[in-house]
C-alpha cells in the first residue's frame, strides 16, 4: 500500500513540474551527524570541518565535543560559516549534569538536545520506559525553563517492544510532556525493529523536531536488540527503506532539521552517494 501511494504521490509530482517536486521531497540541504565522521574528529577537528564544509554541509548534529569547551568548537564552526543545531549528550549527562548540558548546548548555538540510548536491561522493559518518561519530562523542563533549549530523544529500535494497543515508543510519545519533550527519528532505527516510519511521522506529526537519515542494507532482517553491525549502513536510495514516503511524510510533521548518520567504516564513499540521492530527489 505504502509504495502504491508513493508511486501515485511521485507521478502527482512529474506531471505538475520540477518545482513541486523540489519543494515537496526534500526542503533543505541535509545536515551531518557529528558521529558519521568520529574517527575523523577524534583525530583533527578542524581538517573534519574544512571537508564537511567544502561538501556544502553547514548544519550540524554534535553528540561529542572530541577534547575541545564548548567555546571552542562554538569558534571553530563560526569561522568556516557553519552551526550546530543539536547537542548530544548521554542519558547520565542528561540527569546528572543538566546544568552543564544546557550551559554547553547554549555556547555551541543548539536549539535541540538529544538523547539516543535509554540504559536498560534486556529486553526492553515497561519499567524502563516509564522512568525514562518521569526523567525526560524533569530535565526536559529544566533545559526548556532554564536555557529555552528543546529536548529530544532519538528512538534506537528496542523501544517498539508491544505494548496494550500500540508500543513502548507510542507510551513515550504519549506519556511526554509535549511542552518540553520531542523526538528524533530515527528512520533505520524505526524500520528496524518493523514499525512504519510513515506511520509514526503521519500519527505524531509535529512530536518529531529532528531526523537521522540512513538505510538498512538489503536483505538484513530486523529486531528489537537496538544494534545491528556497522556495514549494514548503506548509501540512502540503496537499501530496504522508502526514502521517498519517509521524506513526503516528514515534511507534513513539520520536521526542522534533517541529518545524515552513516555508521559504516566507507562512511566517506557512501555520505557523498547519499547526497547525491537526495538531490537527485529533487529533479
Amino acid at each position: 500500500m505504502i509504495k502504491q501511494l508513493t508511486f501515485s504521490v511521485l507521478a502527482f509530482l512529474l506531471f505538475f513540474g520540477n518545482t513541486a517536486a523540489q519543494t515537496l521531497l526534500f526542503p533543505d540541504t541535509p545536515g551531518m551527524v557529528s558521529y558519521t565522521y568520529r574517527n575523523s574528529f577524534q583525530q583533527d577537528v578542524a581538517a573534519t570541518l574544512d571537508t564537511l564544509q567544502a561538501m556544502g554541509i553547514k548544519d550540524m548534529e554534535f553528540s561529542n565535543l572530541f577534547g575541545k569547551s564548548a567555546a571552542e568548537l562554538r569558534a571553530m564552526l563560526d569561522e568556516r560559516g557553519m552551526y550546530c543545531s543539536s547537542f548530544g549528550v548521554s542519558y547520565q549527562d542528561l540527569m546528572n549534569k543538566t546544568d552543564q548540558v544546557g550551559k554547553d548546548a547554549n555556547i555551541l548555538g543548539a536549539k535541540y538536545v538529544r538523547v539516543a540510548w535509554i540504559p536498560h536491561d534486556t529486553p526492553f522493559d515497561l519499567a524502563a520506559a516509564e522512568k525514562a518518561i518521569a526523567d525526560f519530562n524533569m530535565a526536559g523542563k529544566i533545559l526548556k525553563d532554564k536555557f529555552d533549549l528543546v529536548f529530544c530523544y532519538h528512538n534506537h529500535g528496542y523501544e517498539f517492544h508491544p505494548h496494550e494497543v500500540g508500543t513502548l515508543f507510542d507510551l513515550m510519545i504519549q506519556k511526554t510532556d509535549p511542552n518540553y519533550v520531542s523526538f528524533e527519528m530515527d528512520i533505520l532505527w524505526t524500520f528496524f525493529p518493523g514499525a512504519d516510519p510513515v506511520y509514526y511521522l503521519e500519527k505524531y506529526g509535529d512530536r518529531f523536531k529532528l531526523m537521522h537519515l540512513k538505510d538498512l542494507k538489503k536483505g538484513v532482517d530486523g529486531n528489537l536488540s537496538g544494534g545491528t553491525p556497522v556495514k549494514n549502513d548503506v548509501a540512502l536510495g540503496t537499501g530496504q527503506l522508502d526514502i521517498p514516503a519517509i521524506l513526503i511524510a516528514a515534511k507534513k510533521a513539520n520536521v526542522k532539521h534533517y541529518y545524515i548518520e552513516d555508521e559504516s567504516p566507507t562512511y566517506y564513499k557512501q555520505v557523498p552517494q547519499s547526497m547525491e540521492y537526495l538531490k537527485s530527489l529533487k529533479k
